[in-house]
Formats: C-alpha cells, structure tokens, sequence
C-alpha cells in the first residue's frame, strides 16, 4: 500500500533517500485525514532543519498541521508549485506532490525511520485506538 522505497515517520511524512538529497512529503494516510489541503507554507530555500522539528505547514479544510523533518539538514529544494497547486498533496503525495528535498547533515539518521511494512502496521494501531 505504501512505497517500499521510502521510509516513514510516525508523524506520517515519508523520505526518500537520493544520492545526496533527502526527499519529504507526506504520506497517502496524511493526505486522506487531513481532506482537501488547501494552503502551504513552504520553508525557505537555504533554511536549517533538526530531526522531529517543524518546517511547514498543511492548512486543509479539517485542520491546521505542522510536518516535521525526518532529517537534520539544509533544505536544498522546495517544491513551489504547491504554493498554487496544494492540491498535489492529495492527488499525487508520493510524486508531483513532494514538499522539500534536503542534503542531510548525517546520511544515518534515515536508519531508524519505518520501512513501507512498519508504517503501515503503525497506522492500522492508530486507526484502532
């Protein structure tokens, strides 16, 4: 059900991890709860983010969220088409729908984030509690 490629936060933000850059977005869970996302607040281009630390912000018709970095790191690339298109986070979370891409300041530390099989154990517990 999930990208076997990817790793998982319990925060339900997924990373990907490239040559040198570490891709972000949300997960397919995230996109459904959160229902029509409607606004983002992108970081900047540049900026300095710390593992478990928020670096944007989700406005959907249920919700204000804040997303969480899986990483430590700079944030090389943002995905600016969301700033008009929010909607890719529904449509396309895994792809057209990525929110940042970071170079991280320690490639281990996407180690002990959840494979596709964990994450999806993790959201059938939250669904039932």
């Amino acid at each position: 059900m999930y990208p076997e490629e990817l790793k998982y936060t319990k925060t339900h933000e997924w990373a990907s991890k490239g040559e040198d850059l570490v891709g972000v977005g949300i997960t397919a869970f995230a996109s459904e709860e959160l229902s029509d996302i409607v606004y983002v607040e992108l970081p900047s281009e540049g900026a300095k983010v710390v593992k478990g630390s928020p670096f944007a912000v989700l406005e959907s018709v249920k919700a204000v969220s804040e997303l969480y970095s899986p990483v430590s790191g700079e944030i090389r690339e943002v995905n600016h088409r969301l700033e008009d298109e929010p909607e890719l986070l529904n449509n396309d979370p895994y792809g057209e729908g990525w929110i940042v891409r970071i170079h991280p300041v320690e490639e281990a530390e996407t180690e002990d984030l959840m494979d596709a099989d964990g994450y999806s154990k993790f959201v059938e517990e939250e669904k039932g509690a």
